[in-house]
């Protein structure tokens, strides 16, 4: 069925009976059909179709509203599955950032810096040592376990084993063992993990 362009509803009958529709009268003039008759024939004829045409149209009407809501409908849902998919990769690329820079995740206290009165470190002799003498020094002393294992050496070593070095001004001078020697098991500082580097940072600068 062809698609309709115009709305029949809002067309009107012709006057049939007027002279420019004689034509279209005179194929139905006989003896049982006059002029006049033959003219409400007509009339007749296009009501007829007018009604058909009238159906048609709201049918077209109604299939043009659930084809434009099944569009609507694609439109959504292909929205939505372009929302989540942005979503899902925005997640995963915040997830891996977070993995990347893990140092900026880590909760910062908000309270005063250590000080060396209140808060007891104890650090191995051969890092403040070098400290004293202005010298590189790794800060895995300051970590955790380079802490620890400060403790450990102290407790363990032999206060009066002393061996000689030379001082500044070249002389010699002595100075304990265990500040003479570096701890086993040195990290580089390159190879600290975000979290040691963070938490050794304040220890060092405590000891400064």
């Amino acid at each position: 069925m062809p698609r309709l362009v115009a709305d029949p509803n809002l067309e009107q009958c012709p006057d049939y009976s007027s002279e420019v529709f004689e034509p279209c009268r005179a194929p139905l003039l006989s003896n049982d059909l006059d002029d006049t008759q033959a003219a409400a024939t007509l009339r007749t004829f296009w009501h007829a179709t007018n009604s058909a045409l009238k159906v048609q149209w709201q049918l077209q009407l109604e299939s043009d509203a659930l084809e434009a809501q099944n569009q609507q409908r694609l439109v959504d849902e292909a929205a939505a599955q372009n929302l989540a998919a942005k979503k899902l990769q925005d997640s995963i690329i915040a997830e891996e950032d977070r993995k990347k820079n893990r140092i900026h995740q880590i909760v910062i206290p908000d309270r005063p810096r250590p000080k060396w009165a209140t808060d007891e470190v104890l650090v191995a002799d051969f890092a403040l040592r070098k400290i004293d003498k202005a010298q590189f020094v790794e800060l895995y002393y300051w970590t955790n376990k380079g802490l620890a294992d400060a403790r450990v050496n102290y407790r363990t070593s032999d206060d009066d084993s002393m061996v000689a070095t030379a001082g500044v001004d070249g002389s010699a001078t002595w100075i304990s063992a265990s500040a003479a020697r570096p701890a086993a098991g040195v990290i580089p500082d390159h190879l600290l993990t975000p979290l040691d580097f963070s938490r050794a940072i304040p220890c060092f600068i405590a000891s400064l």
